[in-house]
């Protein structure tokens, strides 16, 4: 709290040279360019952890059964620079390990990567076979675009309407931004939500008129087997309860991953590392060192689906490796109406929208 204080006339600066650069977007002194055919934006106002990649990959499930589609992202912490199209040859360090992940699950789907966003979506454009829609992941403060439909995330724990900007708080800019979304969801839900909670927390939130507000919650799924050790245990993670288990992470926020597997494992210990992070012969050593420290005689390791992309299983020997895949799910009818709301935008688009 005291750091956060000291710290609060850089968060005033930062304030302000972030309004600024809003309001000229806004007045139209910085220009936006914006498209004939449909743009999606999911990001959110603060600095990681939402949940943006899951529900990339659950808007780009919805659409790719009829939609030639494309999802161009930064790639954050890949070796490469400028525009990228994913191939064959690609690996996370070329394109980053979330749009590796992307890439990996849904192999008829364009993957690019590019940190100036207009750029990529022209040369998405110009491809002999030029996809339909374009998902674009963690743009929102990317306003040199302007897409089509603005879908916001917040956490359920840390709501942007709590919080404030850089460096006192998490905030990439100021709350007020908000207003350009179109869909704010409410991400990492509890699975038992009731009414009354979703109503106080929308009323928190304040959304406007024209805005819709949605809850997800992760949905966990069988553990996937990395290695032949893992695979003659199976997938089923209450497997686990005989297991001390080692939690290996390298995400914004590993909390519900490190819960969620606390329940089934009979011992846990911990491995994070910073998110994007790519793993090195030195963080081998450390893991199988973290490995055995568990006290049980029977050990495994269990990885995000993110992080098992840029895992070489090899390292670990007879140490069975998994990754727990995740799902993201909807509140009672809202997964219906959410999906609704994206197939309608895709659907009527116009050019003059």
């Amino acid at each position: 709290m005291f750091l956060r204080i000291i710290l609060l006339p850089f968060t005033l600066i930062y304030s302000i040279v972030v309004r600024l650069r809003n309001f000229f977007y806004d007045i139209g002194l910085l220009k936006s360019t914006s498209y004939d055919f449909p743009t999606i934006v999911v990001g959110n106002l603060s600095v990681g952890g939402t949940g943006k990649t899951p529900h990339t990959d659950f808007i780009l499930s919805i659409l790719k059964k009829d939609y030639l589609s494309a999802v161009l992202s930064r790639g954050y912490g890949r070796k490469t620079k400028g525009y990228k199209l994913a191939d064959s040859g690609d690996r996370p360090s070329t394109i980053g390990d979330e749009p590796f992940q992307i890439f990996s699950k849904h192999p008829e789907i364009l993957v690019a990567v590019d940190e100036k966003r207009k750029r990529g979506i022209e040369k998405l454009r110009a491809l002999p076979s030029a996809p339909q829609l374009i998902v674009l992941d963690d743009a929102f403060q990317h306003r040199r675009v302007k897409a089509g439909l603005n879908i916001l995330l917040t956490d359920y724990s840390k709501l942007f309407i709590n919080d404030i900007v850089l460096p006192s708080g998490r905030l990439r800019e100021p709350k007020t931004a908000a207003k350009r979304a179109d869909i704010i969801v409410v991400t990492k839900s509890p699975k038992v939500l009731s009414p009354l909670e979703i109503r106080r927390i929308t009323n928190e939130l304040k959304p406007k008129a024209y805005q819709k507000v949605f809850f997800s919650f992760i949905d966990y799924q069988n553990l996937r087997p990395l290695n032949v050790a893992a695979k003659e245990i199976g997938e089923s993670i209450s497997n686990m309860k005989n297991f001390g288990v080692l939690a290996l992470s390298a995400i914004a926020n590993p909390k519900p991953f490190e819960l969620h597997l606390n329940r089934y494992a009979k011992e846990i210990n911990y491995v994070r590392f910073r998110d994007h992070h790519f793993f090195n012969e030195k963080d081998y050593q450390k893991i199988k060192e973290k490995v055995s420290e568990l006290f049980s005689p029977q050990k495994a390791i269990v990885t995000t689906e993110k992080d098992a992309v840029k895992l070489d299983v090899n390292k670990f020997g007879e140490i069975p490796v998994f990754s727990l895949p995740i799902e993201i799910k909807f509140h009672k009818h809202e997964e219906e109406d959410f999906t609704k709301e994206i197939k309608d935008y895709v659907r009527s688009y116009t050019r003059e929208r």
